[in-house]
């Protein structure tokens, strides 16, 4: 994560991330290696596909920790491909039932589920008292979206998912 440290201290997921170790905190100082990059502006969704993919290395989630004034200019500094979530509600108590206004943890852990990777969203998220919130709420989009295959597929999901 790259981590801006921008936010409150006491509600900020990456460095409670950090203490147990579950993620490695790169500050705004150091360059931050490269990976699917966690984007809420990038054109292009994240898919299973990208789990696959090649050019950058496709093994490492980069996501940015920061207040969400600063991310639009920020977020454009880290090297990779750059995908966005589709549609998910926030279960943290500052966002809670907001669309697409994720905080950093919920974002990781919606990556790693739409990647396959449930077990390790279910650790991440289990370090907060209302983790099992998040997945409770988006059960079941994300179950949909982890079957898409690419993008576009991801997408329609959405679209359906939003129109019921």
């Amino acid at each position: 994560m790259r981590y801006e440290g921008d936010d409150d201290p006491e509600k900020c997921s990456a460095r409670k991330l950090a203490r147990f170790d579950l993620v490695e905190l790169h500050r705004s100082n150091r360059a931050t290696p490269p990976g699917i990059v966690l984007d809420p502006f990038a054109d292009r969704a994240l898919s299973p596909s990208d789990r696959d993919g090649s050019g950058a290395r496709h093994d490492r989630l980069v996501a940015l920790d920061c207040s969400w004034e600063t991310a639009d200019r920020l977020v454009d500094d880290l090297a990779g491909v750059h995908r966005s979530l589709p549609f998910l509600v926030a279960g943290n108590p500052v966002s809670f039932g907001t669309p697409f206004r994720l905080n950093t943890v919920e974002a990781f852990a919606g990556a790693l589920c739409l990647l396959g990777e449930r077990e390790q969203a279910e650790r991440l998220l289990s370090k907060f008292t209302w983790g099992h919130t998040f997945l409770e709420l988006n059960e079941e989009p994300l179950e949909r979206y982890a079957e898409c295959t690419d993008s576009t597929e991801v997408l329609a999901v959405q679209d359906d998912y939003l129109e019921e």
